[in-house]
């Protein structure tokens, strides 16, 4: 009889785990450390991703299997005795806009391999506990449907008053103490909960300077979404599910996506008393909101027929920014009030940035080598932002983008500009995608 393939043997314990975690609510699993062995380890290895940054020891993915199963015994062996000394994240920033930056950690491999290892151990756990208003970085989860949660509830509510959260730096000031206490709640086998602390302790590398900060948990490693979710399921999720909505006059829900949140309520006096409380719930757990970018949003659903501002008995409803679109109301094409999504400002500029960024650079690559890579990037743009009622951002997008493909083409030396005529017949021979609506609703399949 043939042997059972690793990961349908991986998935069964997977499955186990997740079982025992359903039938013991609110008591703590002394005893998961136990499943993972060498096959474990090997579907870790295999859902790591292998074209990533290399970290501060300079070991490659490739380097890392040329000796695999020793690498991979090894690893299991130093994590299981407690020798596993967790590495220092390499630090790098990268690009957010405006000249600003975003701190980004870069763990070594085998570190990852390691921690994918955990996160298969813990996440069978924590989707018994996490509620469905959190999306971010769940298996079968998604920023769409985040959006189409969003979207769902707030065209049954009519519209309503948006309570838009910024958290400030939360990745940096998340409190480990309360973290590691909220872990152990749930989980307290010794290696599991050994391992996440030398993670949280493990120093960041920069400049070459080693730095140990007392709080936080470095964005980039592979088990940080994983603890920003256990830390805002208790911080966010179950106080707004059990304390909050209980005491609402009108109707309200939450949607998260990681550490980006909107609160939606059907009145205005219940937002504004969350919004005067919300600062002292999140400082008894060390996180502030910040000042100018969390804010609450008038997004009533405007009167029928009333197509332009309004007057001072309906004024007009406001907008918000969530995962890179901007929630507004519009209308249908039989002219009733809908919610509507376009591509957010913010990130059609910086998705342009980089476009132009790419082409300078590689302006002097062979012009097939730039149209496949263009292609791909428009693809994957149109792949996200191509949504439902959002087709005028995506042709401006592809729009800018042959504009900007013809100027850099044109400084691949010292003659003048590339003329239309000659670019319009590149692009013939060379073809950007048209905008497509991969989300579209015309494109989900009919209910059987």
């Amino acid at each position: 009889m043939a042997d059972t393939p690793r990961s349908t043997t991986v998935s069964t314990k997977r499955q186990r785990i997740a079982e025992l975690a359903k039938q013991m609510p609110g008591t703590a699993l002394t005893s998961l450390s136990h499943h993972i062995d060498l096959d474990w380890m090997r579907e870790a290895y295999r859902l790591t991703r292998k074209d990533g940054a290399i970290g501060i020891d300079g070991q490659s993915a490739q380097d890392f299997a040329s000796d695999l199963e020793a690498n991979l015994e090894d690893l299991l062996s130093r994590a299981k005795s407690g020798q596993y000394w967790a590495p220092a994240v390499r630090r790098v920033h990268i690009p957010k806009g405006k000249g600003k930056t975003r701190p980004l950690g870069i763990p070594t491999f085998s570190d990852k391999v390691l921690q994918r290892a955990i996160v298969m151990a813990l996440e069978p756990v924590y989707e018994q506990e996490f509620l469905d208003c959190s999306y971010g970085f769940r298996p079968g989860r998604s920023a769409h449907q985040a959006h189409e949660a969003l979207w769902r509830g707030l065209m049954r509510m009519n519209g309503g008053w948006v309570l838009d959260l910024d958290i400030q730096g939360f990745f940096d000031e998340l409190d480990r103490g309360h973290l590691q206490q909220m872990l152990r709640q749930r989980v307290t086998d010794g290696v599991v909960t050994r391992l996440v602390g030398k993670w949280l302790n493990a120093g960041v590398m920069e400049d070459g300077r080693l730095n140990r900060p007392t709080t936080g948990t470095p964005q980039g490693g592979v088990i940080s979404p994983l603890l920003a979710n256990i830390y805002l399921h208790e911080v966010l999720d179950q106080w707004v599910e059990h304390t909050v909505k209980p005491r609402m006059r009108g109707r309200a829900f939450q949607v998260r996506y990681a550490d980006d949140v909107v609160l939606c309520f059907e009145r205005e006096d219940d937002a504004r008393r969350v919004m005067d409380v919300l600062p002292k719930r999140l400082g008894e757990f060390g996180l502030t909101l910040h000042p100018e970018k969390t804010r609450l949003v008038r997004f009533t659903c405007p009167q029928q027929g009333n197509r332009r501002d309004s007057d001072d008995d309906h004024p007009k409803p406001g907008t918000f920014d969530f995962l890179g679109f901007t929630v507004y109301w519009g209308r249908s094409l039989k002219g009733r009030a809908v919610v509507k999504r376009r591509t957010s400002r913010k990130r059609f500029s910086r998705a342009l940035r980089e476009i132009a960024r790419w082409c300078r650079t590689a302006r002097h690559m062979p012009i097939r080598e730039q149209h496949r890579s263009l292609t791909q990037k428009l693809r994957g743009h149109f792949a996200y932002f191509g949504i439902t009622g959002n087709s005028k951002a995506l042709a401006s997008f592809r729009h800018y983008v042959i504009r900007i493909w013809r100027k850099w083409l044109g400084r691949r030396s010292q003659r003048a500009r590339m003329p239309w005529e000659k670019y319009m017949r590149l692009l013939r021979q060379y073809p950007l995608p048209p905008p497509i609506a991969v989300h579209s609703v015309c494109r989900r399949p009919a209910n059987p």
